[in-house]
């Protein structure tokens, strides 16, 4: 059910206050996350119209809140890209499979599933970052994990916890890293890279 009620107590510094509602009762408290429209500031005295939901801590507080005069924008399921998931299963399958038969050093494969398992931590790390509106982890450093060997887990995260994927321009140095790191992994097959490939033995 939606309710209607008055902002009469605002913390610009931490971005939460308090609403009282129309039909009486105790103050609701609202994070600035709460509003569907955060690019406005709040205002004292602002007429909010919100829904009732729960947090973490099981404390009631507002949730899907709009200011008076603007609509509610329901958020559609966001679709995952399930090629980007498909790749690097294939991928990492591909080089386990590569090892097993004695084409891929074990110390190189292990490399790939390290990197890929820090590049998805990094990810859901700096996403639950993004949501406290902490201090995020740098796009060069996710780039960088991305080209030691760690884009298949980049991939992965990406599209399972929805975290950088409407970025352009990180989307395509991200790319640009995984044809890269395929490339080199090419070379290291070849006559010319297999000297440098036994250092990974």
């Amino acid at each position: 059910m939606r309710l209607k009620g008055k902002l009469l107590k605002w913390h610009e510094e931490k971005a939460f206050g308090f609403i009282t509602p129309n039909g009486g009762g105790d103050d609701v408290f609202i994070h600035k996350s709460a509003l569907s429209n955060r690019q406005r500031p709040p205002q004292l005295n602002d007429v909010i119209t919100f829904t009732i939901s729960q947090d973490k801590q099981g404390r009631f507080c507002a949730s899907d809140a709009t200011f008076t005069g603007e609509k509610l924008k329901i958020t559609q399921a966001k679709k995952v890209n399930k090629f980007s998931i498909y790749l690097s299963v294939s991928f990492l399958t591909l080089i386990t499979v590569a090892f097993m038969l004695a084409y891929l050093p074990r110390n190189l494969v292990l490399l790939y599933f390290g990197a890929s398992l820090v590049a998805f931590i990094s990810y859901a790390y700096d996403k639950s970052k993004a949501k406290r509106g902490a201090w995020r982890t740098p796009e060069s450093t996710l780039h960088l994990l991305a080209l030691a060997g760690g884009w298949p887990g980049a991939a992965i995260a990406q599209q399972t916890l929805r975290h950088k994927t409407k970025k352009r321009a990180f989307r395509l140095v991200y790319w640009l890293t995984v044809m890269i790191n395929c490339s080199l992994l090419i070379w290291l097959l070849s006559p010319k890279g297999s000297n440098l490939l036994t250092h990974f033995s």
